[in-house]
């Protein structure tokens, strides 16, 4: 280890660096042969480096992944240890090297970031196996060596490269995930959660380091512990299942035993933690087996966590050093993480995972930030400091760009840009069709972050306030006043245009950091929103007295969400009443005018539409939701949420029977959800009837220029033939924008 700090105070180029650490590791192993094989272009392992082979062969001797037993240990990402290796059926025999002497061979793959970047060999006449402290210790080495080459490259640049050796990923990816959040943005990646830096690898005190371990592993089991307790769920989409998973690896012996070797051989913890991450990734990675692939997750959920647990951060909003123009790389991110990121520097988000309905998703659309998701691999490939282009509408990211890629997204920004600027000018247009309906165009939010929105789009008032983002990235049940203040700030912001709040939508992927999580198989169609404000209504009641109390004297508009029945919608609205009544008991001021509606989001509320229209003073269809139980298809799962489409025509026909409905009985109905922010699925639901839609900040330009072109009853007509009972089409999507490029809209 002296030695290797040696080397890494050094100046020297990355061959001299490689050279002094073969000698290193020949004298302190006590062995005659120390070899370094790095991965030439990712095609062939080269020999890079030796002590006691010949140095004419390095730089010539080559071999693919899976030849011989160097490409073994390569293609396998395990060690090799044999005390006979020329009798080993895969031995294969390179004159030029002089290797003839050596029996025994050890060979560990130079692992980082799951990627396999060469191999580390040891090799001695004597015919032995090495025991475990060797096998470590090489390990080890193979670690730091991996950090130290890639970081001399980086900072190197070409002339400290090996020439034809990149260690560093170099090269222009392009990477193709989901579009969650649009955008086309350019800026610099900044990881999540980065590796371990050389200079913290090596422990200066290995006692130390231990207990230093020993606390972190403490502390992730306790957490953990209290998660399968239910005295906190800081994984906010986790049932009772996922709990016990985690728990189960937290105490997995040989997981922590793998710290604790690493921890002995003289790592730091923090180093250790990477390097056992490292060995799980390039294993785990290799198979195919989905399930086996699957716990890769679990296993990089707990390395955070432990990474943190060791750190002792504690981020306030806004605090993540971060540069002016982030592009942030994780696995996945939550809602409160995002906001530790400084909204001014924050350019755009790639994730590995991520769903377009998840709370992060919907933050970035409301304050316009693009959201990549599903990018399967896209750590791998992604250094701190790269540059990268974000394309949020198509779901594609471009690491380490070609000239010509940089050249063709600025064409594409300038033309977004005077397309933004043409909303810009016509942003205080009002929103009427050829055929002269007014179509009102309301923003979803949620936090004071997005009420700067309202002015900025031209919208015409907030049609869907989500409540829960309050008590979501807090660590505790915000008060009273907190949930009246931001209410009034809300309703304030809005002036004279109406503010709809949805009252909690909890449960399901929602879990808040202070409440028990309730075990359930199905989450997202059990006990959640009005169900557990009906069967719990005292935290229903303090969220009602706060709204109440915030628009005194002004307009106020509350639905209630999740509603299956009629019923259930009377007694939330007798709840709703009793606050109300105490209000006047109190003398309190009231507010001016109060409408009590609900949001629509099940097939069996759809049915009983003319019905609960006697009691709601409006309708709201929440689409996401809708479409997710209409389908059965879970929209958090990848696998199933893009198998529907919400223009096929059965679900065109149940959005138009609840207009048909509410129109009927004179209730106004309008929609939220992602469709009504998209211009193909806008121009539909005005055609069907509606004339409020609420969406995302991004989707009030392109929906009003649309509809300004639109001819609704021409559209209307075009398209109700198709979404009878006895139509065979899968999809209207191809007639709407055929109609779009005969009427001249532009979608």
């Amino acid at each position: 280890m002296r030695a290797i700090r040696e080397a890494m105070a050094g100046t020297e180029s990355v061959q001299e660096r490689l050279d002094d650490f073969v000698q290193a590791i020949s004298k302190a192993m006590r062995v005659k042969v120390a070899s370094i094989y790095l991965l030439r272009q990712g095609e062939e392992l080269e020999l890079s480096a030796t002590q006691g082979l010949k140095k004419s062969a390095v730089h010539i001797t080559r071999m693919k992944p899976g030849e011989g037993l160097v490409g073994h240990v390569a293609l396998t990402a395990r060690p090799l240890n044999l005390a006979d290796a020329p009798a080993h059926p895969l031995f294969s025999y390179r004159p030029e090297t002089g290797e003839d002497p050596y029996n025994s061979f050890l060979g560990v793959p130079i692992l980082r970031g799951g990627r396999v970047l060469g191999v580390l060999v040891v090799q001695s006449k004597k015919a032995r196996s090495f025991n475990e402290e060797e096998v470590e210790d090489l390990l080890t080495v193979a670690m730091v060596l991996a950090e130290i080459i890639v970081d001399d490259e980086r900072v190197g640049g070409k002339k400290a490269a090996l020439k034809g050796i990149t260690l560093a990923p170099v090269k222009p990816e392009t990477v193709i995930g989901k579009s969650f959040a649009g955008g086309l943005v350019e800026g610099h990646a900044y990881l999540h959660m980065p590796p371990v830096a050389p200079a913290n690898m090596l422990a200066d005190n290995i006692a130390a380091e231990e207990i230093r371990l020993e606390e972190g592993v403490s502390k992730l089991r306790a957490s953990v512990d209290a998660m399968v307790a239910g005295d906190t769920a800081k994984l906010s989409r986790a049932s009772k299942d996922i709990y016990e998973t985690y728990r189960m690896f937290a105490y997995d012996r040989k997981w922590v035993g793998r710290l604790r070797e690493a921890v002995h051989s003289g790592l730091t913890a923090e180093a250790a933690v990477e390097r056992v991450r490292n060995e799980h990734r390039a294993r785990l990675m290799k198979s195919r087996d989905p399930y086996l692939r699957a716990r890769l997750h679990d296993l990089e959920d707990l390395a955070n966590r432990l990474l943190r647990a060791l750190s002792g951060e504690a981020l306030g909003p806004g605090n993540k050093n971060i540069s002016d123009d982030a592009i942030i790389f994780a696995r996945e991110i939550g809602p409160a993480e995002l906001l530790d990121y400084d909204r001014d520097k924050l350019r755009g988000i790639v994730l590995e995972e991520g769903s377009a309905s998840s709370h992060t998703a919907i933050i970035c659309r409301a304050i316009g930030i693009p959201l990549i998701g599903r990018a399967e691999g896209v750590l791998d490939l992604i250094e701190t400091g790269d540059l990268v282009l974000v394309d949020g509408k198509e779901g594609i990211a471009y690491i380490r760009p070609l000239d010509t890629q940089v050249a063709g997204f600025k064409m594409r920004q300038n033309i977004a840009g005077e397309m933004s600027r043409a909303y810009e000018e016509m942003k205080f247009t009002p929103a009427k069709t050829i055929d002269g309906r007014h179509i009102s165009l309301q923003l979803n939010a949620g936090l004071l972050v997005d009420l700067p929105q309202l002015d900025q789009a031209g919208a015409d008032g907030i049609g869907l306030f989500r409540t829960e983002f309050q008590f979501m990235v807090s660590e505790f049940m915000p008060r009273l006043k907190e949930q009246t203040e931001l209410y009034r700030k809300a309703i304030e912001a809005a002036g004279d245009r109406p503010v709809t709040f949805r009252t909690l939508d909890l449960g399901g992927d929602k879990i808040l950091p202070y409440m028990d999580p309730v075990p359930e198989e199905n989450p997202a169609i059990g006990w959640r929103a009005i169900r557990i404000a009906l069967d719990r209504p005292g935290l229903m009641r303090y969220q009602l007295r706060a709204l109440v109390a915030a628009a005194a004297g002004r307009h106020l508009k509350v639905m209630f969400p999740m509603v299956a029945t009629v019923d259930e919608f009377i007694q939330a609205r007798a709840l709703f009443d009793r606050e109300v009544e105490r209000a006047k008991k109190l003398g309190l001021e009231l507010p001016q005018k109060i409408e009590v509606g609900v949001m629509l989001e099940t097939p069996s509320l759809a049915w009983q539409v003319r019905s609960v229209c006697d009691h709601a003073d409006f309708v709201s269809v929440g689409a996401n939701d809708l479409m997710q139980f209409f389908f059965a298809a879970d929209r958090d799962n990848a696998r199933v949420s893009d198998r529907y489409d919400p223009l096929h025509p059965a679900a065109v026909s149940i959005l138009k029977f609840i207009a048909d409905g509410c129109i009927r009985n004179d209730v106004p109905v309008s929609v939220c959800g992602a469709i009504a922010g998209r211009p193909l699925e806008a121009l539909t639901l005005v055609a069907m009837g509606y004339d409020q839609l609420s969406m995302p900040v991004t989707g009030i330009g392109p929906v009003k220029a649309a509809l300004l072109k639109l001819d609704a009853e021409k559209l209307r007509e075009r398209l109700e033939p198709h979404i009878s009972i006895n139509s065979r089409l899968s999809t209207l999507r191809d007639i709407v924008r055929e109609f779009c490029l005969e009427e001249g809209i532009p979608i």
